[in-house]
């Protein structure tokens, strides 16, 4: 008898963003707020059975896109692990001045908490 495959893959497909400008518009006028030093959370409820997410990372966050990029990424991959635990919403997630000095393991700790309010 074979053992089980438990492993569950977990990807982040396009459907999953939010890539247009009225998208991003009706979640900043409908949006709860969830904030900390490193990241401001808006979401709003959609009609799609997953969550959205969008991103800003603006140079006056980050001068350096090495950093905004890094940023990003480690906002991505702690929603790519974390979707199936949020509920239907469209999230915006605007990064904060101190998220460029903070680890990555900071910024993950963060967005943890985002998700699980959000969830509520």
């Amino acid at each position: 008898m074979e053992p089980a495959d438990l492993t569950v893959r977990y990807t982040l497909p396009t459907s999953h963003r939010l890539a247009d400008k009225p998208a991003f518009d009706r979640v900043f006028a409908e949006a709860a707020r969830s904030g900390d030093r490193y990241f401001t959370v808006l979401h709003a409820a959609n009609s799609l059975a997953h969550p959205r997410l969008g991103m800003v990372v603006s140079r006056k966050v980050a001068s350096r896109s090495v950093t905004r990029n890094r940023i990003r990424r480690v906002v991505r991959e702690s929603f790519r692990t974390h979707q199936h635990e949020i509920a239907a919403k469209d999230l915006v997630v605007l990064a904060r001045t101190e998220a460029r000095a903070a680890t990555n393991a900071e910024l993950s700790d963060s967005l943890a908490r985002h998700w699980r309010s959000a969830s509520a």
